[in-house]
């Protein structure tokens, strides 16, 4: 994402394709976010067998969808609406956490990413604002867990599951978002969008 292509200045009008996107974005996602729910305790276990906090290493992937729906959208409340909305559809399939649990937590993890987004005014979509919103996004899910699943540990524990959570969220929940953003826009998928046009400015040279 190293350049940004806006057709007039940041983006706020929605259209019609823009809704429709979001939400095949976010059905997408959310049965991603269920496989993904089913896969992980195994290995979450391992990982954080000798110290807790680890386990957040493996929760990052729970918040790509609002990544990507901001990269591909880049409207204000894209990332909120994408990740709550494959909350809403892991909650519909099912999972070990209740509905009401999943939809806040998707609301906060889009939350924090928009906040990311928001600093730059919607009109920068490179590392800086992917790096601080998906940081903003892990952190607010972390403290979130604080008070929901982690309420028997220290403050040790506490502050490392939170920069673990927004550091990986932020590392390589940015890269794989970036990484399918691109993939769509190099295949054609998101030539009404900004990164289409990218695509095609670059292929113009």
């Amino acid at each position: 994402m190293s350049r940004t292509i806006t057709a007039s200045g940041p983006l706020t009008r929605w259209r019609t394709i823009d809704l429709l996107t979001c939400a095949f974005l976010g059905v997408a996602f959310g049965v991603a976010y269920w496989a993904w729910a089913l896969a992980y305790t195994v290995p979450s276990n391992f990982v954080s067998a000798g110290f807790p906090p680890l386990g957040a290493l493996l929760n990052w992937p729970w918040l790509v969808a609002g990544i990507v729906g901001m990269l591909v959208i880049r409207r204000p409340g894209a990332a909120v609406f994408t990740e709550l909305l494959a909350a809403v559809v892991e909650a519909l399939i099912g999972n070990q956490w209740g509905g009401a649990a999943t939809l806040l937590s998707g609301f906060l993890q889009g939350f924090g990413v928009e906040i990311g987004f928001a600093v730059f005014g919607y009109a920068v979509f490179s590392w800086a604002p992917l790096l601080i919103g998906g940081f903003l996004g892990g952190a607010f899910e972390a403290v979130y867990e604080w008070y929901s699943y982690w309420t028997d540990w220290g403050w040790g524990y506490k502050i490392s599951y939170l920069f673990l959570l927004g550091g990986s969220v932020a590392i390589f929940g940015s890269l794989l978002a970036v990484g399918l953003t691109r993939l769509l826009a190099n295949a054609g998928a998101l030539n009404p969008f900004p990164p289409g046009q990218e695509v095609r400015e670059q292929r113009a040279v």
